[in-house]
């Protein structure tokens, strides 16, 4: 019997990608149905490609979106909403009690102690895609989190790795955007130029697998191929490999927990070479500010999120520079984060709260 998959965000990098999947293992997985911020069109043709009559487009709101998720008889939602526009997603398709492929760091940046309790309450999963933490969530799941002394998540450094910090102040949209090794979306393309990208990923691993932030490392990885290892408390170290692939992560979370043949390429070690570094932490300091806000947790993790997508979204607008992105963002962390958020309402207010900060802060940037 096929495996029915509502693609949340389906003309993104993450849907387009779920999409390939299901075009190419058309015997394993069938789409449930389609959701995306696009023109009616776009998604038109693609349910018109799957046979799939339940699609819609953002302009359908709100009680569409439910309606949508309710009634497409849904195994498994991938989630590559981006933004914090993607946590509502999350809830209607965890209220369902339908497993939850999830790529969009905001649901647990922001709320996964809610989001938690809400799988368990309807008897759902949640399975990473993010290709760190699909590679974290698989070695954890191997090896047991009673086994594991740090998680250590890989970046590719972006394409501002080696350049000078003096440099920074003057790079453009244009220069951020120039990813060396992903072909993403916008924003997540600077989140990765700024190592945000990476802080709200830390940030993930806190909570998805309960590790303090003293516990969770992070390692320049410039060609992408480890994209996750842990060390065990014996002290070995062990990776999972693979070609930097969205469809991996994904394919990985649409099968759990099995492990099917496919047609994905199969990763030659003997063509590639591997390097690491530290991070520049005083360079990227957003990397610095996403560990302090794992540490401090409550609302600090809401907090760094918003001033981040608010902050990035002005610097992508060409309004301010790409080093008032972690100043916003510093002093938005400043204010007092203490609330414990006991409702998907209250992290809302949270979010909303910082964003107005965020907003007057950049108000004043001249």
């Amino acid at each position: 019997m096929k495996k029915r998959v509502l693609v949340l965000g389906c003309t993104g990098s993450i849907g387009s990608n779920t999409l390939d999947i299901i075009r190419n293992m058309s015997d394993t997985f069938e789409v449930a149905g389609l959701y995306a911020n696009k023109s009616k069109s776009e998604i038109e043709h693609l349910a018109q490609e799957f046979n799939c009559p339940y699609a819609l487009y953002s302009e359908n709101g709100e009680e569409g979106l439910k309606k949508l998720i309710k009634e497409s008889g849904a195994d498994i939602a991938v989630n590559g909403v981006a933004g914090a526009a993607g946590l509502m997603p999350s809830v209607y398709v965890l209220e369902e009690g339908i497993d939850l492929a999830l790529a969009n760091k905001e649901t647990v940046v922001m709320a996964y102690p809610l989001i938690k309790q809400l799988a368990t309450a309807h008897n759902a999963r949640i399975l990473p895609v993010d290709s760190e933490h699909s590679a974290i969530f698989n070695l954890v799941e191997r090896y047991g989190k009673e086994n594991i002394d740090t998680l250590i998540i890989t970046a590719s450094g972006g394409p501002f790795r080696e350049l000078p910090k003096e440099k920074l102040a003057a790079v453009s949209v244009e220069d951020a955007l120039n990813h060396p090794t992903w072909k993403m979306g916008k924003k997540i393309t600077l989140d990765s130029a700024d190592l945000a990208n990476k802080g709200l990923e830390v940030i993930e691993a806190c909570r998805l697998f309960g590790f303090t932030s003293d516990k969770v490392e992070v390692v320049v990885h410039p060609q992408s191929l480890i994209h996750s290892m842990i060390r065990t408390k014996d002290g070995e170290l062990y990776a999972q490999i693979s070609e930097p692939d969205m469809k991996h992560p994904i394919l990985s979370a649409l099968t759990w927990s099995d492990v099917l043949p496919n047609y994905l390429s199969r990763f030659d070690i003997t063509k590639h070479s591997f390097s690491f570094y530290p991070p520049r932490f005083d360079d990227f300091p957003l990397l610095k500010y996403a560990f302090e806000a794992a540490q401090r947790d409550k609302s600090a993790p809401i907090a760094f999120n918003a001033a981040n997508e608010v902050a990035a979204y002005a610097f992508l607008d060409k309004k301010c520079h790409f080093l008032d992105i972690p100043a916003v963002v510093r002093r938005v962390l400043d204010e007092n984060w203490d609330k414990i958020p006991s409702s998907i309402t209250e992290v809302l207010e949270e979010d909303k709260k910082a964003r107005q900060i965020a907003q007057k802060i950049l108000g004043n940037i001249k």
